[in-house]
């Protein structure tokens, strides 16, 4: 397998693609966004809705990187958790959904159009791999939210 073609393939599988593990796609789906601004009490954690915030936030910022555009936005890890506001509003929950979509599909494309010369001369691989990385450490705390809150189908 091309080098390419496997990290479009774990990139998929990270998202929406199940292999061992659930991908981000199915922790989002199916929720409110009550659940997904739900935090247990008395515990430190970030909601679902702040996790995907954060997770967007990482993948704009890579493919703008990866399209040769300047990133403006330039928030710290703290302020990405509230890159957008988790207004209790259903359509507000559906919106940041779709954006998580576009952004994995912005970097989709981008990685399959990429040479390897690319890739190697940029560090993208390097980068990627943590993006990776990052989305499936995070969506475990999502599935785990939801378990704790009881919105995780009981027979996944």
């Amino acid at each position: 397998m091309e080098r390419i073609e496997l990290l479009t393939k774990v990139l998929d599988s990270t998202f929406d693609k199940e292999s061992w593990y659930a991908p981000l796609k199915d922790g989002m789906e199916g929720i409110t966004a009550e659940q997904a601004s739900w935090k247990p009490a008395g515990v430190a954690v970030k909601s679902i809705w702040e996790n995907v915030n954060h997770l967007i936030y990482y993948k704009e910022r890579l493919v703008a990187k990866m399209e040769g555009r300047e990133w403006t936005q330039h928030l710290s890890g703290d302020e990405n958790f509230h890159l957008t506001e988790q207004s209790g509003e259903d359509d507000e929950w559906r919106k940041v959904v779709e954006r998580a979509e576009t952004v994995h599909l912005k970097l989709r494309q981008r990685l399959s159009e990429m040479t390897l010369e690319e890739l190697d001369g940029q560090s993208f691989e390097a980068e990627l791999m943590d993006i990776f990385l990052h989305d499936a450490y995070h969506t475990g705390q999502i599935i785990q939210i939801r378990k704790m809150q009881g919105s995780w189908p009981a027979q996944r």
